[in-house]
């Protein structure tokens, strides 16, 4: 039996979602929700439906999974408590400072309507956590490293969007090559976040916006780019689709540790992502939680849930002697 599948918002990330669950064919997509008229959103997978939000709790014994694909900045802390309600739910919540508030709220509703939420599901907070918990729990001695990019920032992208005048925008987040090699070199360097980064926008306005509050905005917000150093630059929507189109990402996780009774061998860890399209990966991962979500479900467990706590083999769609025999 298919898992029931469900999007709620249908922009670059449910559209990767949609695309995703079409990959996997122990899931099936059975509705979107929107924001829009309905009527106004054309969707790939004809045997799905779309409606508003305010329909969303008729479908509570329809969907098994809802796939919340919200920003980060104002959508996910309300829409992911209150979806918990009616369905197991995964988000990508990428404010790594909020993570532990976020958390509390889901687990609450989580627990009391015996729901599972899985939430900060992606490539970083995600894919990334995983392996610094790895590395660290291999290497208890060393040092951590982070660097993302070059890349298009959605959640970044759309908290500038959020800005009032702001009529589109993309932002690229760039590792100081310097500090990457510097990290690479195993003496483990103590490097600020302003080291190892820097933020670059691309900004258009509205008619009569003014620019230097908007870049003074950007520039100041907390969690996104005050702790950086950020270049704005303000351009036409018509460069913006030529030049910016794209939403390629990536980056690197390294932790340099050192191994030996008199500490004497040196070791670095390295795990890498180079995308293409970070929407449609990101989505990629939230889909294969949404098939652990489903399985946690079936034991009886509830509550809130992150990477961390959901065992590898729940994520595949592969049985367990599948994979002692082919991928151990």
């Amino acid at each position: 039996m298919c898992t029931r599948i469900g999007i709620l918002g249908y922009g670059n990330l449910g559209r990767g979602v949609e695309c995703a669950v079409q990959q996997n064919d122990d899931m099936e997509l059975v509705a979107v929700f929107t924001r829009r008229k309905p009527d106004e959103v054309s969707i790939l997978t004809d045997t799905a439906k779309v409606c508003n939000v305010t329909e969303m709790e008729a479908w509570k014994d329809k969907i098994d999974v809802m796939i919340i694909c919200g920003g980060s900045a104002t959508d996910l802390p309300t829409q992911t408590p209150e979806c918990v309600k009616y369905f197991h739910v995964i988000d990508s919540f990428d404010t790594h400072a909020r993570i532990p508030e976020h958390f509390e709220k889901v687990d609450a509703v989580a627990k009391e309507t015996k729901h599972i939420g899985i939430i900060s599901v992606g490539w970083d907070p995600g894919m990334f956590s995983l392996n610094r918990l790895y590395a660290n729990a291999i290497l208890p001695e060393g040092k951590d490293y982070t660097f993302w990019g070059k890349g298009v920032s959605q959640g970044h992208s759309d908290a500038i969007r959020r800005i009032e005048g702001v009529k589109n925008a993309k932002q690229y987040t760039i590792p100081v090559e310097s500090s990457l090699e510097a990290a690479r070199s195993g003496d483990n360097p103590e490097l600020t976040t302003r080291q190892k980064h820097t933020r670059e926008c691309f900004v258009v306005l509205e008619e009569g916006a003014d620019a230097e509050r908007v870049a003074q905005e950007i520039k100041t917000m907390p969690n996104y780019f005050a702790d950086y150093d950020t270049t704005v630059h303000f351009i036409s929507e018509e460069e913006l689709q030529a030049n910016h189109g794209g939403i390629p990402h990536g980056g690197f996780v390294l932790r340099s540790g050192v191994t030996g009774w008199e500490k004497e061998h040196k070791h670095l860890i390295e795990y890498r992502l180079k995308l293409d399209s970070n929407p449609e990966f990101t989505a990629s991962v939230l889909v294969a939680y949404a098939r652990a979500a489903y399985r946690l479900s079936k034991e009886g467990q509830s509550g809130c849930k992150t990477v961390f706590d959901i065992a590898p083999a729940y994520l595949s769609a592969k049985s367990a002697q599948e994979l002692r025999a082919y991928m151990l």
